[in-house]
């Protein structure tokens, strides 16, 4: 497995793109243990070669996980930088706060805060009982799924690979109802994100600021260990109070608690509800969520999201069904090169609770079209601790 490694400067063109299956083929001729521990690059500012650089001892990271940064169209005369050196990816356990990572699908460079622990609802899992059986029209309740605990992470973004990544992931996708009383006001901490443990490719690195972002410095520190000559992999970045106390205040709207997923013709949805608050509006409240979504194409063949299809039921007993093109303005391109799209929307309902569930409809190269399911997700509203009735703001506690 190589290093991690960044460019100085990065064409905008070219950075979220991650090479899934390239390099592999000269990868594997040294790999027979299918790991690697470091691997750097260097090429000539004229002809633009890649050459293999050095090689270092083996680690547990396996080769059908890489994932490279593309290096096409660099600006001439600009190199590659290493920033650090993978460490062995954690089977059983979970990362620590201010472990270091790459991105395993959309490249980028983050830190991790605090774990949280989900119930993932996976639809692709068989159910034991044999009278549960799918039902084409994708209601919910269709088929009984069970949970499983699930560690995901909060983390930060580094600011420099914002731009990079954007047109495939939402860096300010993480909102929150604003303070005043606007009941539409949203408002957004950027370079925040939810990290599923299997996406973490854990690095490290001697520098002591790795990761450029406003918060950084406010929530870690650098305070290596004694030990850290006998445990590497400790990382040497430890959590202030002011994250401490962050993380606590704002736990009730931070949450993730359920996951939900499901794989339809080899694109995969994955859907994660947010509970943001209640807000008074014309003497009736309104609840509000946030839900992230990330679609996958796991095949080979190209697609293209065209249209969305939703249906919204409330626990006041309306059904509401919403149909448009594409999504939040875009209609992504699912292909080997970049197989995910993952973005973020709202909705809001005059109801404590209610439910989702929908379709997305896709063309393939060919021109034809077809049709993958949204995984139904339940919209629970929480307990708002704040008198007004809507949850405080992020940067409550840092002031």
């Amino acid at each position: 497995m190589p290093c991690a490694w960044t460019e100085s400067v990065l064409n905008s063109k070219m950075a979220a793109c991650v090479l899934r299956r390239g390099l592999l083929s000269a990868l594997n001729k040294y790999n027979k243990s299918n790991s690697l521990r470091a691997l750097s690059f260097e090429y000539s500012d004229r002809h633009d070669i890649h050459r293999l650089r050095s090689l270092c001892a083996v680690c547990s990271l396996k080769t059908q996980h890489s994932r490279f940064l593309s290096s096409r169209n660099r600006p001439e005369g600009k190199v590659l930088e290493t920033v650090g050196v993978f460490e062995s990816l954690k089977q059983h356990g979970k990362y620590e706060t201010g472990q270091l990572f790459l991105h395993s699908v959309f490249g980028y460079r983050g830190i991790v805060l605090f774990p949280w622990h989900a119930r993932l609802y996976d639809r692709d899992v068989t159910p034991p009982a044999p009278e549960s059986k799918p039902d084409s029209s994708g209601s919910p309740g269709s088929k009984e799924v069970k949970g499983k605990t699930h560690t995901y992470y909060q983390v930060l973004i580094d600011t420099r690979d914002c731009p990079h990544i954007s047109q495939r992931s939402q860096t300010e996708a993480v909102t929150f109802l604003a303070n005043h009383d606007d009941s539409r006001a949203l408002y957004a901490i950027p370079g925040l994100d939810y990290v599923s443990h299997e996406d973490i490719l854990p690095y490290n690195s001697s520098d002591q600021i790795p990761i450029q972002h406003e918060l950084f410095e406010r929530f870690l520190q650098y305070s290596p260990s004694k030990d850290s000559s006998s445990c590497p992999e400790t990382p040497p970045f430890t959590a202030r109070d002011t994250l401490r106390a962050w993380q606590e205040k704002n736990h009730p709207w931070l949450e993730l608690s359920d996951v939900h997923r499901e794989t339809t013709e080899n694109i995969r949805v994955t859907v994660i509800p947010f509970y943001m608050g209640m807000r008074e509006a014309q003497n009736s409240h309104v609840y509000w969520w946030r839900y992230c979504i990330r679609l996958e194409n796991l095949g080979e063949e190209v697609a293209q999201l065209r249209e969305r299809h939703w249906r919204i039921f409330s626990l006041s007993g309306t059904l509401e069904t919403v149909r448009g093109r594409g999504v939040v303005g875009r209609e992504p391109v699912l292909s080997k090169e970049q197989p995910a799209f993952q973005y973020s929307s709202h909705v809001s309902l005059q109801a404590p609770s209610g439910h989702m569930w929908g379709s997305y409809r896709l063309e393939r190269a060919s021109g034809t079209f077809f049709d993958i399911r949204i995984p139904p997700f339940s919209l629970e509203s929480k307990k708002d601790d704040s008198p007004n009735g809507f949850l405080p703001g992020p940067f409550a506690s840092l002031v």
